[in-house]
């Protein structure tokens, strides 16, 4: 080869390297920056087993001690030094060592798809749908059959709501793990229920529909997907409990997408548990474009979306005035004039935290209430709160401002009047709790004589979590029905 032949060749794997190196750069999580840095200077040319790496000529290489996955909780932050670092140690490697590390899960997984730090039992991951959980899921089972060393007996249950569920989805989905890449896929043995890796680890498939097919097994580990979906919850979790009995620390990942069925919620509440919330919108680069903008625009700020897509564990109250299914149905488009529009103010104790309720609504010609808008404020001064009123009357043409002055007295119509002086208001004093001037209007809601215009999630919060008690019936709720950190 000549010498400018060579020089061509050099210079296209450069050109290649650091194609790579940007794609690297940039998926990669900053979080575990340094742990690129002590791969890349181990000259990485393959995946991580039991704290060292196997060339692709079999040959073992020194893993560094902190590019483990125990290794103690790194900066949060890329430095210029450490990104100085990185980009000197991996312009070292060839292209086909940087494509091994940018498999890497612990170094291009999202922060909220790394397993936490500490001594958990349970990983719980409440994910929107789409959010990347179940490749969270799929990353930690692989990487425990990784870290298990080129022999072992390591054995795993994988639980799902059906025998179908835990092949479509945790085997054969595009995040299952016999899609993973690595050089350690296992075989799928489907007539058997089971997976097997080279090196000996197993893990044996299970439905919800059965809890009693799992007696017997015994394992180390364990991943439950789609939880809330199970058919038999908690027999199925309790009989899966007592199978988790091999080694020194068994563990176990629960993904899945919340909704408010006791186990689960007493899974958030046990001490062992660690818990990661994870939206869809945080995946949106692996998936379709303009997916989050169509159903943001459609289930955007409703029960089912903030359960859906944004991982929230959304749960009425048994003896709550509203109901969020009630409220979904009560949402409607508003074409036609408004007889009269009025914004209603509630002023705030006082306090850095304290919220200002406000609300503008109208009613219609047929005599139907209509919620307009929530343009309540958090943490104002009475200036600012003042501010907003008046600019929710203005923008909505309101004929009126209803303003209580319960909290502030004659104090909250002169602020109103100082941000604009022909504000027409009516002030009222409340002689009773909330609660109990609520208990009507929730009466027209059941009527359908009050509707929305738009979904209004802070608002509803605080509606389906406004409940009788004895002890506050003769107070009120610092911003009538919206949610604030003085809530009762």
């Amino acid at each position: 080869m000549t010498r400018s032949s060579e020089g061509r060749v050099q210079s296209s794997q450069q050109r290649q390297a650091t194609g790579i190196l940007d794609e690297f750069s940039t998926g990669m999580n900053a979080v575990n920056a340094h742990r690129a840095v002590a791969v890349a200077s181990a000259r990485a040319a393959a995946e991580a087993i039991g704290g060292s790496i196997y060339g692709r000529s079999g040959r073992e290489i020194a893993w560094p001690a902190d590019a483990l996955g125990g290794a103690s909780a790194p900066d949060r932050t890329l430095s210029d030094q450490t990104a100085l670092d990185l980009t000197g140690a991996l312009s070292d490697l060839d292209p086909g060592e940087l494509k091994y590390l940018l498999r890497d899960w612990s170094l291009v997984g999202r922060t909220e798809q790394q397993p936490p730090q500490g001594d958990w039992l349970t990983w719980l991951i409440l994910g929107g749908r789409g959010s990347g959980k179940t490749r969270a899921g799929a990353e930690w089972v692989q990487a425990q059959v990784l870290a298990a060393g080129r022999r072992t007996d390591l054995r795993i249950a994988l639980v799902a709501e059906t025998l179908g569920d835990a092949r479509e989805v945790m085997i054969d989905g595009a995040s299952g793990l016999a899609r993973l890449a690595g050089p350690m896929v296992p075989e799928v043995e489907i007539s058997r229920r089971r997976l097997v890796w080279s090196n000996g680890a197993m893990a044996q498939i299970f439905s919800s529909e059965d809890p009693e097919s799992l007696r017997g097994p015994q394992f180390h580990l364990a991943w439950c997907d789609e939880l809330t979906k199970w058919k038999h919850a908690d027999a199925t979790f309790d009989m899966l409990q007592f199978a988790l009995r091999l080694g020194d620390r068994p563990r176990q990942v629960v993904t899945t997408t919340p909704r408010a069925v006791p186990l689960l919620k007493r899974l958030i509440g046990d001490p062992t548990t660690a818990l990661t919330r994870i939206s869809t919108a945080r995946n949106a680069g692996n998936l379709a474009p303009g997916f989050i903008a169509a159903l943001d625009a459609r289930y955007g700020g409703t029960r089912l979306g903030r359960q859906e897509l944004d991982g929230e564990l959304i749960e009425d109250r048994p003896d709550a005035l509203w109901k969020r299914e009630r409220l979904d149905d009560l949402v409607t488009r508003v074409s036609e004039p408004l007889r009269r529009i009025v914004v209603a103010v509630d002023p705030p104790a006082g306090g850095a935290s304290s919220c200002c309720g406000i609300v503008v609504a109208g009613l219609k010609e047929n005599g139907q209430a209509v919620v307009l808008a929530d343009v309540s404020v958090e943490g104002a001064s009475p200036a600012v709160w003042a501010r907003a009123v008046v600019a929710a009357f203005r923008r909505f043409e309101a004929d009126r401002v209803v303003a209580e002055i319960n909290q502030g007295g004659d104090m909250v119509a002169s602020v109103l009047t100082g941000i604009e002086a022909s504000l027409p208001i009516t002030t009222v004093r409340a002689t009773r709790g909330k609660f109990l001037r609520a208990e009507p209007v929730a009466a027209l809601y059941e009527q359908g004589r009050v509707v929305h215009a738009a979904r209004f999630s802070a608002l509803e919060d605080q509606m389906c979590d406004n409940s009788y008690k004895p002890e506050y019936a003769a107070k009120s709720y610092r911003c009538g029905f919206r949610r604030g950190k003085h809530q009762e």
